[in-house]
């Protein structure tokens, strides 16, 4: 049994979800004071009121229903989703595109952006043509059918 379990624990994924686990916590943490001390105040600000929970409240029978704290919580889950993907999803992508090109060296993708090393080796291909002695029509020319 103990045996099973340790198999458990060494396995990558477990580790792996451990440190996805700490890591978002810490994220959260950064998200959340950003969102409570930066962007709530500013909206807050544009209700005029100090906080999104008291904005918006209509009263039926005794009852508060707060409308502004449903509509802060979905601005702060854009605002989560908006950093996520403009912080780490986009520049991930954008590295593994490039990663992946310079894997496939001389494939070159028609949509890829000219880099220097294409302008380089452009370069140096023309001068090599330059410096070689043209070839004579007659030596390796096929013949036609």
């Amino acid at each position: 049994m103990l045996k099973g379990f340790k198999e458990f624990i060494l396995r990558g994924n477990v580790i792996d979800l451990a440190v996805a686990v700490v890591i978002g916590a810490a994220f959260t943490a950064v998200v959340s004071s950003i969102v409570n001390n930066l962007i709530n105040p500013l909206i807050s600000a544009f209700f005029k009121a100090s906080s999104l929970d008291n904005a918006m409240v209509i009263t039926l029978n005794g009852s508060d229903i707060k409308f502004g704290a449903v509509v802060g919580a979905i601005i702060n889950f854009l605002i989560v989703a908006v950093v996520v993907f403009f912080v780490f999803v986009y520049p991930i992508n954008q590295l593994k595109k490039r990663a992946e090109r310079l894997r496939s060296k001389g494939i070159v993708q028609p949509d890829a952006p000219i880099t220097e090393l294409d302008l380089l080796t452009d370069i140096r291909d023309l001068l090599q043509a330059q410096q070689s002695p043209p070839q004579q029509a007659g030596k390796h020319a096929d013949p036609l059918p």
